[in-house]
C-alpha cells in the first residue's frame, strides 16, 4: 500500500491494488448495509476498507467496520473524517482528524484519457477557455470535481452536478457557487489519477 501525507501531515491518503479476495475482507455489517450489491462492488468496497481501516490504525484506532448512511456516506468514528474511492483496478482512502480538517473528499481514475463526449458535460464553459484541449481530455477535472462533491455532500446534503464545481488547478481551489463555498485541492498523478478536496476547520 501506497501513503501520502498531505496539508502538512494533516491528511493521510492510501492507495491499493484491488485483489480478488478483497470481498472477504468486509465486516458482516458492512455487507449487510451495502444491501444487494453484486460481488465486484463489495470486492471494491472491501480493498478501499482495507485502505481506510490501515490509515486508521496509523491515529490509533483498531480494527473496526465503516458503515454508511443512507445516502452513501461512510461513518467515521468520532474526531475523524474521511472519503472512500475505487476504480476496476485501484481503490483508495483518505482520512483526517476533525480538529483541522472539516470536509474531505477524495476520487481516483486511471490515467487514461477522458471520452471526448464527455468534455461538455463535466468541464464548464469558464474551465473550458481556461484549460487547452489537452487537458480537458484528461481526467483530471473529473477526479478533482467528484472529490469536491464528496467533500461538499455531508455537509450540505445536496447533490451537485459537474457544472456546479469550478475548479483552478493553478490555484488548487474548487468553488461550489450554489453554496459559496470553496474547497483545497490536490492532484496526484502517475499510473492513477487522484483528486482530493478538503476544508480546514475553523
Amino acid at each position: 500500500m501506497e501513503i501520502i501525507t498531505i496539508d502538512q501531515e494533516n491528511i493521510i491518503v492510501g492507495i491499493r491494488p484491488i485483489k480478488k479476495a478483497d470481498e472477504s475482507t468486509l465486516y458482516a455489517s458492512e455487507v449487510t448495509s451495502m444491501g444487494r450489491a453484486v460481488p465486484k462492488v463489495r470486492r471494491e468496497s472491501g480493498a478501499a476498507r482495507v485502505v481506510a481501516r490501515t490509515l486508521l490504525g496509523k491515529l490509533g484506532f483498531p480494527s473496526m467496520p465503516i458503515l454508511k448512511t443512507r445516502s452513501g456516506v461512510p461513518i467515521w468514528p468520532p474526531g475523524v473524517i474521511g472519503s472512500l474511492a475505487h476504480h476496476d483496478t485501484v481503490a483508495a482512502a483518505a482520512i483526517a482528524g476533525t480538529k483541522r480538517i472539516a470536509a474531505l473528499g477524495v476520487d481516483i481514475e486511471p490515467n487514461e484519457p477522458l471520452p471526448e463526449n464527455l468534455i461538455d458535460l463535466i468541464a464548464t464553459p469558464n474551465e473550458q477557455r481556461m484549460y487547452d484541449l489537452h487537458l480537458l481530455k484528461r481526467r483530471d477535472l473529473f477526479v478533482l470535481k467528484e472529490a469536491a462533491y464528496k467533500a461538499y455532500f455531508p455537509l450540505y446534503n445536496q447533490f451537485l452536478e459537474f457544472q456546479d464545481v469550478e475548479i483552478d488547478i493553478s490555484a488548487r481551489l474548487g468553488h461550489v457557487s450554489k453554496a459559496n463555498c470553496t474547497f483545497s485541492l490536490e492532484l496526484l498523478i502517475s499510473k492513477n489519477v487522484i483528486g482530493l478536496a478538503y476544508s480546514r476547520s475553523a
